[in-house]
C-alpha cells in the first residue's frame, strides 16, 4: 500500500512557514489533504504564505492562535525550530495531536532510500563527504536535509535510481514516527541543544530516533569510540556498522598500519587524505562506511578524499595575511566542536570565540586552550570565555564587540606563523540570525586586514 494515501481527507496544521514548511504544506495538499498553515510572521510580506493561498490553502499568520486546535487537526507538521514550550505545541501534546517533522513526511513520499547522518558534531562534513563519494556510483546521490535543501522537497521527486543523503538534526528526528532510512548515521553525542530538549538523555533520545524503525535489511553506522553512541546503536535491529578513528575492528571502518579500512580493504592512506583532523578522520570513516554500503567504488572514494579539503564555516581555509593562516570554523557550536578545532593546529593560535548564552560554562574547553596564544571574546558567553582562559593560563584576553570587531583586534596579537581561528564554541542567535551569517562577516572582515 502506497502510505501517502494515509494523508487524503485528512486535517493537518503545518506551523512555521520557511522552507521546510512551505514544502510539507504544498506536498500535502497535492495529497489531498486538508490543509492550514500557520506563522508567526505577520501576512505582510509573507511571500510563502501568498504563494500558498494562490493554491487555496488556507494561512493564519501573526501569532500561534490557540483556537486553530479547536477545528479538526488530526496531525500537526511542525517546523524543527519551534520547541514544544510554544504555547500552541504545548497544548497540541496535551490534546494528544500528533506532531511530526517535514522528515517524517519525507521518509513517507520518498521512492529513493534514504541515508540519513546525524550527531552533535560533524554533520554537514560527513553528508557533503558522503555525496561526493556516491556521485558515479549508478545511484545519483542527491544530498538534502539541515544541509541546505528540505528533504520532503527533494523526496517527493525523487526516483528508485536515486538516494537522499540526509543532514538531520535532533530537532527534525524528535518530530519523527515511521522515519526510515535505509542507512542511519550516528557519528557522535555531546551536551548541545538543552535550551530545546531539556536534558542530555532527552537530546540523546531525539537522535536515537534514527535507529528507532530500521529493520534487518537497513544498517545502522556508528561510533564505537563513543559509549552513548554506541548504547543507541545496539538497540538497532539492523545489520551494525562501526566505525573507530583509535581501535582496530573486525568489522566496519577503522584505522590500520597508516591506512584506512572498511572490513579488510584497504581504501587509502591516511597521509593521501587532504582534510586536517582527528575528529575529520572520524568523519571520514563514517563516510566511508555510508558510501561503501550504498555502492561508491574505492576509486571514488579515495579521489574524493585525496582532493576535498572541507566545507563553508567548518574549518574553512580563509587567506593568509602577513604569514598569518586563518580559518573560519563559524559552524562550532558547542564546545566539543571547538575543541576539535583546536587539536586540529600545531602552530600557536588566536582564538575568536562566543555567542548565545544557553547556561553551560566553558571548563571542559580548558584542557584544549594550552596552544591558545591569546582569545578573543564577544557576544552573550564573553565573560564566561574569559573566566576559562584565565583558568586556562591565556594571558592575552581581549573583548570585542562582535566578530566584525573581533577579527582586527585578533589579528593585531598574531604574529608571522600564528593561525586565526573563529570558532565561537555558541550558537549565533544572539547576534546574528545564522552560523552562515556570522561567517560570512569574518570572511568580510579578514579581507579588510588587507
Amino acid at each position: 500500500m502506497n502510505k501517502s494515501i494515509e494523508y487524503k481527507g485528512k486535517y493537518v496544521l503545518v506551523v512555521g512557514l520557511a522552507k521546510s514548511g512551505f514544502a510539507a504544506a504544498n506536498i500535502l495538499h497535492d495529497l489531498g489533504a486538508y490543509v492550514t498553515v500557520n506563522d508567526y510572521s505577520p501576512r505582510e510580506g509573507n511571500k510563502e504564505a501568498e504563494a500558498l493561498e494562490h493554491k487555496e490553502i488556507k494561512t493564519v499568520c501573526g501569532g500561534h492562535p490557540l483556537e486553530l486546535l479547536d477545528e479538526p487537526v488530526d496531525l500537526i507538521v511542525k517546523n524543527p525550530g519551534i520547541p514544544y514550550s510554544n504555547p500552541l505545541i504545548h497544548e497540541a501534546v496535551r490534546r494528544q495531536i500528533p506532531i511530526v517533522t517535514e522528515i517524517e513526511i519525507a521518509s513517507i513520499v520518498a521512492k529513493a532510500d534514504i541515508l540519513a547522518i546525524t550527531g552533535s558534531n560533524g554533520k554537514t562534513t560527513t553528508t557533503t563527504l558522503t555525496g561526493l563519494m556516491l556521485e558515479g556510483s549508478g545511484r545519483k546521490p542527491v544530498v538534502a536535509g539541515n544541509i541546505g535543501t528540505v528533504l520532503s522537497e527533494m523526496a517527493a521527486k525523487s526516483t528508485d535510481q536515486e538516494i537522499l543523503v540526509a543532514e538531520l538534526s535532533s530537532f527534525q528526528l524528535q518530530g519523527t514516527e515511521t522515519f526510515h532510512p535505509r542507512i542511519a548515521v550516528l557519528l557522535n553525542l555531546f551536551e548541545a541543544h538543552l535550551d530545546y530538549h531539556g536534558s542530555f538523555e532527552d537530546y540523546g533520545h531525539a537522535k536515537g530516533r534514527i535507529f528507532a524503525n530500521q529493520t534487518e535489511k537497513d544498517y545502522a553506522v556508528y561510533n564505537a569510540d563513543d559509549e552513548k553512541v554506541s548504547s543507541l546503536a545496539l538497540r538497532s535491529k539492523a545489520k551494525k556498522v562501526p566505525f573507530s578513528a583509535s581501535s582496530i575492528l573486525n568489522e566496519g571502518g577503522y584505522v590500520k598500519d597508516g591506512a584506512l579500512y572498511f572490513y579488510d580493504e584497504e581504501i587509502i592512506r591516511v597521509n593521501e587524505i587532504a582534510l586536517p583532523g582527528k575528529h575529520n578522520l572520524e568523519n571520514i570513516l563514517a563516510a566511508v562506511c555510508a558510501a561503501k554500503l550504498a555502492g561508491a567504488s574505492r576509486e571514488n572514494i579515495q579521489e574524493v578524499l585525496k582532493t576535498f579539503t572541507g566545507v563553508k564555516h567548518r574549518l574553512q581555509f580563509v587567506d593568509e595575511v602577513a604569514g598569518v593562516k586563518i580559518y573560519n570554523d563559524s559552524k562550532a557550536t558547542n564546545i566539543l566542536a571547538t575543541s576539535a578545532a583546536l587539536s586540529a593546529f600545531q602552530s600557536p593560535v588566536i582564538l575568536l570565540a562566543g555567542g548565545l548564552d544557553r547556561g553551560n560554562s566553558f571548563d571542559e574547553m580548558i584542557p584544549f586552550l594550552s596552544g591558545v596564544k591569546g582569545i578573543v571574546c564577544f557576544g552573550q558567553t564573553a565573560k564566561k570565555l574569559e573566566e576559562a582562559a584565565r583558568k586556562a593560563g591565556i594571558e592575552t584576553i581581549i573583548m570585542a564587540d562582535n566578530v566584525e570587531d573581533a577579527v582586527p583586534k585578533g589579528f593585531s596579537i598574531a604574529s608571522d606563523g600564528d593561525v586565526l581561528l573563529l570558532s565561537p564554541a555558541c550558537a549565533s542567535w544572539d547576534q546574528y540570525k545564522s552560523f552562515e551569517q556570522r561567517g560570512d562577516m569574518f570572511i568580510n572582515s579578514v579581507h579588510k586586514l588587507k
